[in-house]
């Protein structure tokens, strides 16, 4: 979540390269990364089957190619705060949800945690003003980004962390690929500056295939509840990087934010107290008979 957040800054410096053209290089490469690492790892991939596409194609759809849609088309009718909020409310909407697809009930406490962590982050990206048509859009970018997640979860079991990166990826890649050369034109990847490619492959490298093993590595491990509450940390994570490339020293209102996604995620991922009735079910303990 930190590399997400921090590659906000990289992201505005493509605002004038072919949208399409860059994301497809940018999921290639991280594609043929991920398969490398995976080798070198010695991690096992298997083969997608039946459904498993299905879910596959589907965290590609909305987390990866409609989220991206969203994102161009809302920034043309709110201000980039408006679609940060959105986006931080992933993680309340991850408490609620992912307990459901893990056959689960959702906890009370991670679910106070996420309210907590959402409202830190809202507070560290401030609000802005929206149309209409910026406000269903911001709606939709809250729906991929939790779908990037929620729709996972069923393929996690079998393919891991390794397996979901790689197969995502290479669909995203195919179906940028196709976006490029309908909507950019097929030469518009000699149009790609020095910068651009650079960008591009920051992405890849640390945001794409970095990122998506260690994000599905904390949803397997910590349930998509806990592990969205590290959501938070992106919007913390920009704002920092804001000021590492020479950006104002936030203001009293950010701080407040950092400190309450802090106590947020504290919340959330403390460890747990141990069942009183685990420890009386130790104190009543049958006593076997003699012999």
């Amino acid at each position: 979540m930190a590399a997400v957040g921090g590659s906000a800054a990289v992201s505005a410096t493509l605002g004038a390269a072919p949208l399409w053209t860059v994301q497809a290089v940018r999921y290639a490469a991280a594609c043929l990364l991920l398969l490398g690492a995976a080798r070198l790892a010695g991690q096992r991939l298997h083969r997608p089957r039946g459904r498993e596409w299905a879910w596959l194609v589907a965290v590609c759809a909305a987390g990866l190619v409609l989220f991206n849609v969203a994102l161009v088309r809302g920034a043309a009718h709110a201000e980039p705060a408006v679609l940060a909020v959105a986006v931080a409310g992933v993680p309340l909407l991850l408490a609620l949800l992912g307990p459901l697809l893990e056959r689960r009930r959702p906890s009370a406490r991670a679910a106070a945690a996420a309210a907590v962590v959402t409202a830190g982050a809202v507070l560290v990206q401030g609000l802005g003003r929206s149309d209409a048509a910026g406000l269903a859009w911001a709606l939709v970018l809250l729906a991929c980004e939790a779908g990037f997640t929620l729709l996972a979860v069923p393929v996690l079991g079998r393919h891991g962390a390794w397996g979901v990166s790689v197969h995502t990826t290479a669909v995203a890649a195919l179906a940028f690929g196709a976006l490029a050369v309908l909507v950019d034109g097929p030469s518009a990847a000699l149009t790609l500056t020095g910068a651009d490619l650079l960008a591009a492959a920051y992405l890849a490298v640390g945001v794409t295939a970095l990122a998506f093993v260690l994000w599905y590595s904390a949803v397997r491990r910590l349930g998509a509840g806990r592990a969205g509450l590290l959501a938070g940390v992106a919007p913390v994570a920009a704002a920092a990087g804001g000021v590492a490339l020479g950006g104002p020293v936030p203001g009293a209102a950010v701080w407040a934010g950092v400190v309450v996604v802090a106590g947020g995620l504290a919340l959330g991922l403390a460890p747990r107290p141990r069942s009183s009735q685990r420890v009386a079910g130790r104190s009543v303990r049958r006593r076997r008979p003699p012999r």
